[in-house]
């Protein structure tokens, strides 16, 4: 590279830094020049979104390899996954590393369940094996009643709704100690009930047909009672 090149970089690196805060680079002093910008308030949410795109892409190979390890790791030893993995073959479905992939996804969400493809697990958005293990979970209840309840995924919001109620119930996503200590509801009382319902409302709000959020709520309301109280194939809420 020339110096005249050198030069441009540079002055691009500077000229994006004061607009949103981030400098792209893939050296260590620029990385922690980013983190440091993150810390002290100086980047926007742009380029804080810039920073995240961009270590997601530099590090996709290894949340890749790091993901299916903790899959195989999961489908073999974990109770909960183990028993709604036999639960979805009893009903004539199959999940297992041959359609449970690990990908790095582009929008912010940990996962996906597809009824011809299969699941989605998003390598860059897991934390930990912990949060793997719950997305696996809430997936494959959504694969469950597929099978058992024919759900309609693209009309019907109260099929929709009714799904997402049961995954996040039963997945152990909203369980007390991760409500607490990583989405800071420090609510003793109703906790789960409140974390289930609130995912719910969201989940729907996403879909194209919901207008909006006090329709994702109606529609979530009207399911509440039935859906929340179904813990099936589970005798009882798991986690």
């Amino acid at each position: 590279m020339t110096d005249s090149q050198q030069s441009s970089t540079a002055s691009n690196k500077e000229n994006n830094a004061d607009s949103t805060g981030y400098v792209p680079g893939d050296d260590s002093w620029t990385q922690w020049r980013n983190i440091f910008a993150i810390l002290s308030g100086k980047m926007t949410a742009e380029g804080k979104e810039q920073f995240r795109v961009a270590r997601d892409i530099r590090n996709e190979a290894a949340d890749c390899k790091r993901c299916e390890d903790q899959r195989d790791y999961l489908l073999q030893y974990s109770p909960v996954i183990r028993f709604l993995s036999d639960s979805i073959r009893q009903l004539g479905g199959d999940l297992s590393s041959h359609n449970i992939y690990c990908r790095r996804c582009t929008n912010r969400k940990a996962g996906g369940f597809d009824p011809e493809y299969g699941i989605l697990l998003c390598a860059n958005e897991m934390r930990d094996q912990g949060h793997l293990e719950d997305t696996m979970a809430h997936e494959m209840v959504h694969a469950h009643d597929h099978l058992r309840f024919k759900v309609n995924w693209t009309e019907n919001l109260r099929h929709a709704a009714c799904t997402e109620i049961r995954a996040s119930s039963l997945s152990g996503e909203c369980r007390w100690a991760r409500e607490f200590f990583r989405r800071g509801q420090w609510k003793f009382t109703q906790q789960h009930q409140e974390c289930v319902r609130r995912r719910a409302i969201l989940s729907v709000r996403a879909r194209p047909t919901c207008k909006d959020e006090a329709h994702a709520e109606k529609v979530v309301n009207e399911v509440w009672d039935s859906c929340f109280r179904d813990t099936r194939p589970f005798d009882e809420i798991y986690r």
